[in-house]
């Protein structure tokens, strides 16, 4: 792979990356679970007090927040990666066409456009009785 010598050790791709794999665990579901109970606990000892309420609703405000901006930015990153395996196999398929390649670029009416081409190639091969034939969006059009 292409390595750039100049690019930080850090980089806030690789920090929400870790994150993200961090926050999905079960380690993370475990720990959340017991600073919330911890919180509810600790309702007794603070006599309920609104700022007892303040910390768990400020808390859980800005963890939501920040984990938006984080998981948003590794589901990009996945989402990239699966679109550039998808367009090498399509490249690589022979019969396969070439303009279902950066698909994901296309707008919503072209995406709908696009999926009642396939649908007509699903539908010829269930007329001709061969559901499991080979048919290229260029012979649709």
């Amino acid at each position: 792979m292409m390595q750039n010598e100049n690019k930080p050790r850090f980089s806030f791709e690789k920090l929400s990356t870790g994150i993200a794999r961090v926050a999905g665990s079960s380690a993370a579901l475990i720990v959340a679970f017991v600073l919330v109970m911890t919180w509810i606990m600790c309702g007794p000892i603070f006599h309920y007090s609104n700022t007892w309420q303040q910390l768990i609703n400020t808390s859980t405000t800005v963890i939501t927040f920040l984990m938006v901006f984080i998981i948003q930015q590794a589901q990009n990153k996945d989402t990239l990666a699966i679109q550039i395996k998808l367009n090498e196999l399509i490249a690589a398929t022979k019969g396969a066409s070439n303009k279902a390649l950066n698909i994901e670029d296309l707008t919503g009416e072209e995406l709908k456009v696009l999926k009642m081409l396939y649908s007509k190639i699903s539908d010829l091969a269930e007329k001709e009785g061969k559901p499991n034939a080979a048919y290229s969006i260029d012979e649709m059009q």
